[in-house]
């Protein structure tokens, strides 16, 4: 049986990296020529710093059985607990991890409303979407917040290009692309391993597969579901950072529709809607397909309901090979 899961898994990646080559060879060949040239990549590996942290927790909550349809509020609400903080103390630190920590907070809260309520996670989670949203453009004010110019503006930002060194190989390396997307490689490998190594990964796939057969042999369920939203609303605190720094300023109408962008990655991915099934890498291989076709579509000088239509084409695609997937076992 294991082997069968690794040997599906393994050929579900191999399907993702098939699935981007052809996405990228028909852009090489429509798009203009820089599409594929080295700084087009850092720049989409920029792009995608948000959505591919942000996929690492909503891995974690499909895989457990869940949904968050929050994301996009929480980080939107994140960049505004940023930029309030810089304008108030000029200090990056206490404005990082109190937005962090703020993203968290709201994880706590989804995960309090739906394991002390046991209402399903769609239902609460659509409720504190519009809460947190409203909170945001009220603690802004319904405006964008200015504040002073600090090095998190400068994790998403693209390093002054040098030439390779051969007496500092790491060091040449590490300034081919922003602090963010090396802070993503990071947590994403971090979280990889709390999945597969960990007493707690173990739990979240059974929570996922059949919550009464692992209420049965001694899952802490409550606690379990608890734990994945306050760690995904910790990785989307750190997404919320990201937007921050990318956009260099509050703002409580940021990243609208962040949370369907989020899902999609995840589910073309290979995770099942109904848990107990997804990866890490999967998910982010499923990101950085959705930033080639936004980058490719962008480049084409292509609509934006162009994008939005074969994004969509790709999750029901994705979501009824899944369902026969399931019918199939």
């Amino acid at each position: 049986m294991k082997s069968f899961i690794k040997n599906s898994s393994v050929f579900n990646l191999a399907g993702l990296v098939i699935a981007w080559l052809g996405i990228f060879a028909f852009f090489w060949w429509k798009a203009p020529p820089n599409f594929h040239s080295l700084d087009n990549f850092k720049t989409m590996a920029r792009q995608d710093t948000i959505v591919a942290i942000a996929t690492l927790g909503m891995t974690c909550i499909i895989i457990s059985g869940g949904i968050d349809l929050s994301v996009g509020s929480v980080v939107a609400f994140v960049t505004v607990v940023i930029g309030l903080l810089l304008q108030a103390h000029q200090n990056p630190w206490i404005a990082l991890i109190c937005g962090i920590g703020a993203g968290g907070l709201w994880g706590f809260a989804n995960g309090v409303l739906i394991t002390r309520l046991k209402v399903v996670p769609f239902i609460v989670t659509l409720g504190t979407y519009l809460l947190v949203r409203g909170a945001a453009k009220g603690l802004a004010h319904n405006r964008t917040i200015d504040s002073p110019v600090s090095w998190l503006n400068d994790l998403t930002s693209q390093p002054t290009a040098e030439k390779f060194s051969i007496t500092a190989p790491w060091k040449s390396i590490w300034q081919l692309l922003p602090v963010g997307v090396w802070l993503t490689v990071i947590f994403a490998v971090i979280v990889a391993l709390m999945l597969r190594r960990t007493r707690f990964g173990r739990h979240i796939v059974a929570v996922g597969s059949n919550e009464q057969a692992a209420r049965l042999c001694g899952v802490p369920i409550e606690r379990v579901k608890l734990a994945v939203y306050v760690l995904a609303g910790l990785l989307v605190g750190l997404a919320g950072l990201m937007q921050y720094s990318r956009l260099t300023l509050g703002d409580p109408t940021a990243a609208d529709g962040l949370e369907l962008k989020v899902i999609a990655a995840v589910v073309i991915g290979g995770a099942s809607l109904n848990g107990g099934q997804g990866s890490i890498l999967g998910s982010l291989l499923g990101a950085w397909i959705m930033t080639t076709i936004s980058t490719g579509c962008a480049q084409m000088g292509l609509d934006n309901w162009v994008e939005q239509m074969v994004t969509g084409g790709i999750i029901v695609l994705s979501v009824a090979i899944d369902r026969l997937r399931v019918r199939k076992d």
